[in-house]
């Protein structure tokens, strides 16, 4: 009788490391930090700490994020001087493709580089484009997963609140 038991018990054991690994970020939580090399250098979580980050994940093949990146642009720029920093972390194993997609797609944000994809592992991400919004004390505000034109005032206005209330 003692098999069956230890066996449930290791299952169990076994299905908690695997939910918990794959575990989503939820708001209110910490968001776990992030240490990548950037276009400009690296770029770190705890140096933006006091701002509101809003924090995209995107790849080159990722027709959305063809989308995401002139919204994100204008953010970045209609809301910089009041805190927020868009940070935007591309997860190609090519750095090559992601430097491609740049020079199409330009960004006046910063720009990290993730080729083995920890840090999407880490945030639990499972789609292309998936964004976060980050609080000044570092907790997640709320994510967001995929681009559509339609959600851009939704988004705009979720920026727009947690600036608000950061001040």
């Amino acid at each position: 009788m003692k098999l069956p038991s230890t066996l449930a018990l290791a299952l169990a054991s076994m299905l908690f490391s695997a939910v918990s690994t794959a575990q989503a970020v939820e708001p209110g939580a910490l968001a776990p930090e992030i240490k990548l090399a950037g276009v400009s250098g690296p770029v770190t979580l705890a140096d933006l700490k006091g701002k509101v980050v809003y924090l995209d994940f995107w790849a080159s093949w990722c027709g959305p994020c063809r989308q995401s990146f002139p919204w994100m642009n204008e953010m970045q720029a209609k809301y910089a001087a009041k805190g927020l920093q868009v940070v935007a972390v591309n997860v190609d194993a090519k750095r090559e493709d992601a430097d491609k997609f740049l020079a199409e797609v330009p960004a006046s944000f910063s720009v990290a580089f993730d080729s083995k994809g920890d840090t999407p592992k880490l945030y639990g991400i499972k789609g292309m484009p998936s964004s976060l919004l980050i609080g000044p004390n570092g907790k997640v505000i709320s994510m967001h997963a995929g681009f559509k034109g339609a959600e851009r005032k939704e988004l705009e206005d979720a920026i727009a609140g947690a600036l608000a209330s950061a001040h």
